[in-house]
């Protein structure tokens, strides 16, 4: 039985992998440590999407107190508006569940600090089927890019469930680059759901230089898939009350009168993780 299960999966799959072995890993193989060294993962993960479709992205972070944000908000008033999703509340609810291979590489790789790393997530807002986003965020020599596709909610559902999409080669030609990419990465290295993290993002947007300012509250662990959708679902918080999250992204060049209405002098910059520290609560059984 295992026998023939093997060879439909090889069947339905050869064509991929015979794409597989011609590509090359676009980041360097001596900044992995020695567990990874020998590792096609970074293969795997990039040989369907083509790099130029997003450029990299600088990516600051810093973890702030609550009295912190009156300030921040009044240093952008009058200078980045507010997202304009973000509806009467001035904020959305923001959920990604995240996958990890058989051997926890993402997890590890964020541990030992490696910098040319990948993460897969689902991404939904305040609860929503309306938008369901599968994202793809790359970080190499400290910058950091996100590819993402659309989901339904079938497919959502069954991803979610530890299961993964039709490999049959007239239904895989049909998805999307980062879709395909990612449904090899499931059957090659086993890839399940690990932890969703859950939020609240009060995002701002200033358009020179292409600045996206976000304040991410209510920071949340939770190994509660089946409810990934519900209000309900069962979670537990990261941070100390109050503490909140600062992140400041953007392409080549910081506006400096940006920096000084942010204050950002006077904040500890940090490299926070809420994927790691929500895989550490999880595995912790919080």
């Amino acid at each position: 039985m295992w026998m023939n299960m093997w060879k439909g999966l090889a069947s339905n799959v050869s064509f991929v992998l015979f794409r597989l072995l011609l590509s090359t890993s676009p980041f360097p193989q001596n900044s992995l440590p020695a567990w990874q060294e020998s590792d096609n993962m970074i293969k795997i993960n990039s040989f369907f999407q083509k790099q130029t479709e997003k450029k990299y992205r600088h990516e600051l972070k810093y973890l702030c107190g609550a009295t912190d944000i009156p300030i921040l908000k009044a240093g952008l008033k009058g200078i980045a508006r507010l997202d304009s999703h973000v509806g009467e509340k001035g904020y959305y609810h923001i959920r990604s569940l995240y996958f990890d291979d058989y051997n926890n590489t993402c997890y590890k790789m964020n541990e030992a600090g490696v910098d040319d790393r990948m993460k897969y997530r689902i991404r939904i807002y305040n609860h929503s089927e309306k938008q369901i986003t599968l994202e793809k965020k790359i970080k190499l020599h400290g910058m950091t890019r996100k590819l993402s596709t659309p989901l339904t909610r079938e497919q959502c559902q069954l991803l979610i469930q530890g299961k993964n999409l039709s490999l049959k080669q007239e239904e895989f030609e049909h998805y999307s680059k980062l879709l395909q990419e990612f449904v090899v990465w499931i059957a090659v290295k086993n890839g399940k759901p690990k932890v969703i993290v859950a939020y609240d993002r009060i995002p701002y947007v200033y358009k020179q230089g292409n600045v996206r300012i976000t304040i991410d509250e209510n920071i949340q662990s939770s190994v509660d898939f089946a409810h990934f959708f519900h209000r309900d679902m069962t979670s537990a918080p990261i941070l100390p009350k109050g503490r909140v999250l600062l992140e400041v992204k953007y392409d080549e060049l910081l506006p400096s009168f940006l920096k000084e209405r942010l204050e950002i002098g006077r904040l500890q910059q940090t490299t926070f993780s809420k994927y790691y520290l929500c895989r550490k609560f999880a595995s912790m059984g919080l």
